[in-house]
């Protein structure tokens, strides 16, 4: 998945991979930190806060968090790809001002189980704003992992999709998705679909 160098994107990305997914071939957690230039990988259950996380001191109100909830995008009648929630997981009016100013993202990197498992043992998690994803089209990585639901991408493709929208800038999500159209190519000939997968 070579490059000719990390994308220089301004929202930082922060990927909390649950630690089985790490034992997975084609996950691709690691294959997106690499590609972009503000973005860090984290393998754990649990920590104290979003600073320790991330290594670093920041503000968790200007940090979102992909969320998993029960929430059906399709159900929240918004035609947009990315919709912020409130804290009840209703989608406010001011969808703008609910996504303007974000300094980073946190992902979830598992199975649908493994990332409801990261979801509640982090409850610092909830103190964020909360986004989910409404997608255009259905995950490429479909062809060869089975998605719980159809808005449900696999980590390369939901960062791709954020960065689109929240960086403003659609060309990441082409060089991001270019990367993962050729991960699926290299992986085909040796794998069939498998297990139900939601790497967020």
């Amino acid at each position: 998945m070579a490059s000719a160098g990390p994308i220089d994107n301004r929202l930082f990305v922060l990927i909390l991979q649950h630690p089985q997914e790490k034992k997975e071939a084609l996950a691709t957690a690691a294959p997106t930190c690499s590609l972009l230039s503000h973005a860090r990988l984290v393998v754990g259950l649990s920590w104290p806060n979003l600073s320790r996380a991330l290594g670093r001191s920041v503000d968790p109100r200007r940090w979102a968090v992909l969320y998993l909830g029960s929430a059906r995008p399709a159900a929240l009648g918004h035609l947009r790809e990315i919709i912020a929630l409130d804290r009840r997981g209703e989608p406010p009016a001011n969808q703008e001002a609910m996504l303007r100013r974000l300094d980073g993202v946190v992902v979830l990197d598992g199975t649908w189980k493994e990332a409801k498992t990261l979801w509640w043992r982090n409850p610092w998690l909830l103190k964020m704003r909360r986004l989910v994803l409404n997608p255009e089209h259905k995950s490429r990585y479909g062809r060869i992992r089975r998605e719980p639901r159809r808005e449900a991408l696999s980590t390369l493709e939901a960062v791709a999709l954020l960065l689109k929208h929240l960086d403003g800038r659609p060309e990441i999500e082409a060089t991001l998705l270019g990367a993962l159209d050729r991960l699926i190519a290299e992986a085909r000939p040796s794998r069939q679909p498998v297990g139900e997968r939601v790497s967020r």
